[in-house]
Parts: structure tokens; sequence; C-alpha cells
């Protein structure tokens, strides 16, 4: 009788030994098919975990419209390196990128003076439309001390408080994003003009810290979304 329920007991450990053998063979297969088809999909950025109130993913219209060459908006020195981006607004509410954009073009005209150094690489307007007025390797007149190791970007606003439209705001996260990637440049070199100089600008985002703080994290939040690859 000993014999026997000897015998038992070790069929039973055997059984179970089996079974959780089969189990484990079970699960590691099934881990190795998810993790395969895992890798086909296609990955899209969630519009419900990007906000201002949310972040628009189509990619915003762009027009190259370079200044002509001149020594008060477009000197043609090339950049030292790329090394960090400013944020600026435009100082008149209302206008369009391509009026302050030509408002550069115009400074071609006027003497050789300090005061009429002025110009941008990029203006994003109301409706988000980005024009580019400078190539990303020349110096632009926009951030003072910044201007030999930065990229400038004016923002339009639509009064003034300062604050950009929706649209401006989510072509702004596209466009630094996408420079920011480029050029590898550290989060923490995005920056405004007011970190150069305490200059109150862009004002809504200086005078309101809590948004400035919002932006750079729906950088961080769409640089994410966006480094996520797609395995053909």
């Amino acid at each position: 009788m000993k014999k026997w329920t000897k015998k038992r007991k070790k069929y039973i450990f055997s059984v179970i030994c089996a079974s959780s053998l089969a189990i484990l063979i079970v699960i590691g297969i099934f881990l190795i098919i998810a993790h395969i088809l895992a890798s086909k999909v296609k990955y899209t950025i969630s519009k419900d975990v990007l906000d201002y109130d949310r972040i628009e993913v189509s990619k915003p219209e762009m027009i190259q419209k370079y200044l002509t060459p001149n020594q008060n908006s477009r000197p043609g020195a090339e950049l030292s390196e790329i090394k960090g981006i400013v944020v600026h607004y435009t100082a008149n509410p209302g206008t369009g990128a391509m009026a302050n954009r030509n408002y550069f073009e115009s400074k071609k005209d006027q003497p050789d003076e300090k005061d009429n150094k002025v110009s941008s690489h990029y203006i994003i307007d109301l409706d988000g439309t980005i024009i580019q007025c400078i190539p990303d390797n020349e110096i632009a007149y926009a951030s003072n001390d910044r201007n030999i190791d930065t990229l400038s970007i004016e923002c339009c606003h639509p009064d003034k408080s300062g604050k950009f439209t929706r649209q401006t705001y989510d072509s702004l996260v596209h466009l630094i994003s996408y420079l920011s990637d480029r050029y590898e440049i550290n989060q923490r070199f995005i920056i405004r003009h007011y970190d150069v100089t305490g200059k109150n600008c862009p004002k809504y985002y200086v005078e309101h810290k809590d948004t400035w703080e919002k932006l750079k994290g729906d950088i961080i939040k769409y640089l994410k979304s966006c480094s996520k690859k797609v395995e053909e």
C-alpha cells in the first residue's frame, strides 16, 4: 500500500511538472507572437494626450520666402553652430507672417545702423502657416547675443495679450520638434527671448510662466509620439 502511494505521488508530481512546462511553453509562444504583431502596428499620435486643448498632428504648410541678402536683415554670415531655438512674438498684434516678412525685407533699403537690424529664421502666421525667411545655417538678427548659435521663430498673435492662436501654437510645437530633432537640440535650449535679455517676449508666455512650461511639455509629448517607428 505504501509502495502504491509513493508511486501515485510520483505520478502526480510528474503530471504537475509536465503541465507547468506546457503552460510555460504556451505563454512563451504567446509572448513571441504578441511581440511580432506589435512590431507590425502602425503607431499614431493620440489627439487625446496632446493638448492646447489638442495639438494638430497634420504637417503645417511651410513656405520658403528668403530675404534678399543685405546688411540689415540677412547678412549671410554662418551660424557658429545650432545650439538652441529662441521663441519670439511679433510686436504688432493682428498682422500676418507675410507682412512681417516683408517688413524684414524692407530693411535692405535702409542705412546700415543698429536700429535697422532685425529678422527671424521663421515666422508663424495666425492660421499656422510657416514662412522661412533665412536658411537655418545663416544668422538672423533676432536674439541679441544668441544670434550666433540659435534659430529664431517669430509668432503672430491676434491681440495685445500676446497669446497665440491654436493654429499658431500647434505649428510652433511641430516646428520646434522638427528642428530640435534635426539638429539634436537639447530641450533645455528651447528658450524665450526673455531668457536671453529679459525682454517681455513672447509676452503672454513670459507673463504666464505655466503656459511656457506647458508648451515645452507639449513639445516633449509630440516628439515622443513622432519617434515611434513603423516597421515595414
